[in-house]
C-alpha cells in the first residue's frame, strides 16, 4: 500500500549539516596511514557529497596511489571515532524539520554516507527524532549511489513518488530522484553550487533554510 502522506526525502552532507572539517580531517587521517604525508586540500568542498570511494580514488590519484579500499577502511576507522562528531547542523534546520513534521509529512534521510555514521551524527546533533526512517550506504558497497538507495526507500516504505521530493545539495541528488521519478529540491547553503544544481534539473532552487519546509511541501503536494 502506498503511503499517502506527502514524504520528504533529506540529503545530510551539505544539506542537515556542515560536516566539511570532519571530513577533510579524516581523509588525512586515512592519507597518513597510508604512509603519504598529505599537503593542505584547499578547497574540497565539490567533493562532499559523493561516495567516499570516489573521493578518496581522487585524492589518492596525487600520489600515483590505487589502494582505494585501504584508504576508504582508514578513513571510516578515524571519521567513525573522532571525525563525524565536528558536524554541526546548519542555523535553521532544526526549526525546518519541526515546520514540515508539524504540516504532516513524513521525513526520510537518504545519505550517500555510511547509514551507522549518519545515525550516529544525527543523534549526537538531537535531530534523529525527526526522521521516521534513516538510510544510507551499507558495507559491502550496496546503495552507495543515489539512484539506487532513493529506489530502495521507496520500495523499502511503499512510496508513491509523485507525492515525495528529494532535498538537496548536489547534482547526485536530483539526479538519483529524476531517476526514480520524484522531483528535486536544491539547497544552496551546502557544497553544490546553483550552477550545478540548475544543470542537473533540479525543479526547484532554496536560498536559506527559513524557506525549506513551505518549498519542499509545495513541491510533494504539488
Amino acid at each position: 500500500m502506498l503511503s499517502p502522506a506527502p514524504t520528504v526525502l533529506l540529503d545530510l552532507d551539505g544539506t542537515l549539516i556542515d560536516s566539511e572539517p570532519g571530513i577533510l580531517s579524516s581523509c588525512h587521517a586515512a592519507l597518513r596511514a597510508l604512509g603519504h604525508a598529505p599537503e593542505p586540500f584547499g578547497d574540497l568542498s565539490a567533493l562532499i557529497g559523493p561516495p567516499i570511494e570516489d573521493v578518496m580514488r581522487w585524492l589518492l590519484e596525487r600520489y600515483g596511489d590505487d589502494r582505494v579500499t585501504e584508504a576508504v577502511a582508514a578513513y571510516r576507522a578515524d571519521y567513525g571515532q573522532r571525525g563525524l562528531f565536528a558536524s554541526l547542523p546548519y542555523p535553521g534546520v532544526a526549526e525546518a524539520l519541526r515546520a514540515l513534521r508539524d504540516a504532516g509529512a513524513q521525513l526520510i534521510l537518504a545519505t550517500s554516507k555510511r547509514r551507522e555514521f549518519a545515525q550516529r551524527i544525527l543523534e549526537h546533533i538531537g535531530l534523529d527524532d525527526a526522521f521516521s526512517a534513516i538510510h544510507g550506504s551499507e558495507p559491502g558497497g550496496a546503495l552507495d549511489h543515489k539512484p539506487e538507495l532513493i529506489a530502495h526507500i521507496v520500495e523499502r516504505h511503499g512510496l508513491a513518488p509523485s507525492r515525495c521530493v528529494m532535498v538537496g545539495d548536489r547534482g547526485f541528488d536530483v539526479t538519483g530522484a529524476h531517476a526514480n521519478k520524484m522531483r528535486a529540491l536544491g539547497v544552496l547553503w551546502g557544497y553544490g553550487t546553483q550552477e550545478e544544481l540548475e544543470a542537473a534539473g533540479a525543479d526547484g532552487l532554496v536560498f536559506e533554510p527559513a524557506s525549506l519546509a513551505a518549498a519542499a511541501l509545495a513541491m510533494a503536494t504539488a
